[in-house]
């Protein structure tokens, strides 16, 4: 996502609060000392009301007929020398603060998968393979609007996008307010689901009117990027930097906890294309085993809670000077410990992604053809699907057609990619005038989003398998 890449790690992000943030929709009572010393401690009493949450099932999004509740009072000390468990302060794991508003998980369509006849294909809706396009709006699950994520997914269906990559993640250390949505809250004492109106209903939201439309969502868990969070509000709450929240158990722990909840409460709906392990994941100066030994580990660990749905790691597609290819520039010298055809061999990874930014990456237009060429090969040899998973060029608005179309042409053309996803559909008619953009946005019936949306999209479709 090019916008957020203009965005440091180093960014300052909000001093995480001391004190736990409890689940909205509680009976709270809290008192709290604190005392400023060097071992820091603190003193928590909560009484707290939980509202079952139904397991996942066909029925699973359907509002609750009645409830039950557990009431606790706990009296927590913690020290700052000592390290929190964060399987011990996250969200409750048999029981929940609310129950889903929206209804999800009624949908008979099928689920998607990797072809059985065709392996570097998508079988999509059950009838066997196909090629198609999509795209990316990631803001959708940050709009507060049902009747806007309506026209949002209705405005994609009917430009015959299939899957729409929308971000699973938004994290903070310190209460927004009621006006912004975040999904969890971080802190030195652990992990914090917002089950408000603006939290995890706003998912809910998201997979519902995915389903009533048909079309299918990408979700991701986490962001390499400070914005919404992201790696950096990890390292905010439980310390580390952006090469060592791989490899830091209480980071990882908290961030297996956040997966688990979101594959159980959608691992039934049909409309979830694929779980994706992060945006554009990076390493900066470390061995391509890292990123490649934590995408096994999770991808792994997604698999065990749910084996319906495909899993995919969400990188940029960077190749390392193992690869043999390329001219050992930065998008083949492996500097971002991320080795695209190492990582597309692990097991549990169901396809690849790979993006495109040569404007961001000091490369000419041009080249674009080359690198999706190079991906499509990889894609090739190891029989497994590959998707374009982002692409935007030039960085100004209702000007990408002259740079776009032959990209689009070479994958439609010249390759056996499953499918692209242009970054990104952006439209007018939310209740706010403009969705969330950048100059790369795609604007709905905007003179340029013939070609690039409602054409292509098109002759994806009939191309012929």
């Amino acid at each position: 996502m090019p916008s957020l890449k203009a965005l440091a790690l180093a960014a300052a992000v909000l001093t995480a609060d001391v004190f736990a943030w409890p689940p909205p929709e509680k009976t709270v009572t809290v008192t709290k000392t604190k005392t400023e010393t060097f071992d820091k401690t603190v003193t928590k009493t909560v009484a707290t009301t939980y509202t079952a949450h139904p397991s996942c099932s066909s029925t699973a999004g359907r509002p609750s007929k009645s409830s039950t509740t557990q009431s606790t009072t706990e009296t927590v000390t913690s020290s700052s020398s000592v390290s929190t468990s964060a399987s011990a302060t996250s969200y409750p794991s048999t029981s929940y603060p609310t129950t889903p508003a929206y209804p999800f998980c009624t949908s008979t369509a099928s689920f998607a998968s990797v072809d059985s006849v065709h392996p570097r294909l998508f079988n999509y809706n059950g009838t066997g393979a196909k090629y198609f396009a999509g795209t990316n709006a990631w803001w959708a699950s940050h709009i507060l609007s049902d009747s806007d994520l309506d026209i949002v997914f209705s405005e994609i269906k009917n430009t015959q996008l299939q899957v729409v990559r929308v971000w699973g993640f938004g994290s903070v250390n310190t209460d927004p307010g009621p006006d912004s949505v975040f999904f969890q809250l971080l802190n030195s004492t652990g992990s914090y689901i917002n089950y408000a109106a603006n939290g995890i209903p706003r998912l809910d939201a998201v997979v519902s009117y995915a389903e009533r439309v048909g079309v299918k969502v990408v979700l991701n868990f986490v962001n390499n990027w400070s914005d919404l969070g992201g790696i950096a509000s990890y390292n905010a709450a439980f310390g580390g930097n952006a090469t060592t929240w791989y490899t830091d158990t209480t980071s990882q722990q908290v961030y297996r906890d956040y997966i688990e909840l979101l594959v159980n409460r959608y691992k039934c709906s049909p409309a979830v294309f694929a779980w994706e392990l992060a945006n554009e994941p990076r390493c900066h100066g470390c061995n391509t085993s890292v990123i490649y030994d934590w995408a096994t580990s999770i991808s792994q660990y997604i698999k065990s809670l749910d084996s319906k749905h495909m899993v995919t790691l969400g990188d940029e597609g960077w190749f390392a000077p193992a690869d043999g290819i390329g001219d050992g520039s930065y998008g083949y010298g492996g500097a971002e410990g991320v080795d695209f055809t190492l990582n597309l061999g692990i097991e549990t990874i169901d396809y690849g992604v790979f993006h495109l930014y040569p404007d961001s990456w000091s490369y000419n237009e041009t080249w674009g053809s080359t690198w999706i060429l190079e991906h499509d090969a990889v894609g090739a040899q190891l029989l497994k699907p590959v998707v374009l998973e982002e692409y935007g060029g030039p960085p100004s608005p209702d000007n990408h057609t002259a740079v776009e179309m032959p990209w689009q042409a070479t994958v439609l053309d010249d390759t056996s990619l499953a499918m692209d996803q242009f970054w990104q559909f952006g439209t007018t008619n939310l209740s706010t005038g403009l969705s969330d953009y950048d100059p790369y946005t795609i604007w709905y019936n905007a003179t340029e989003y013939t070609p690039l949306a409602r054409e292509h999209a098109a002759a994806m479709l009939d191309k012929a398998v």
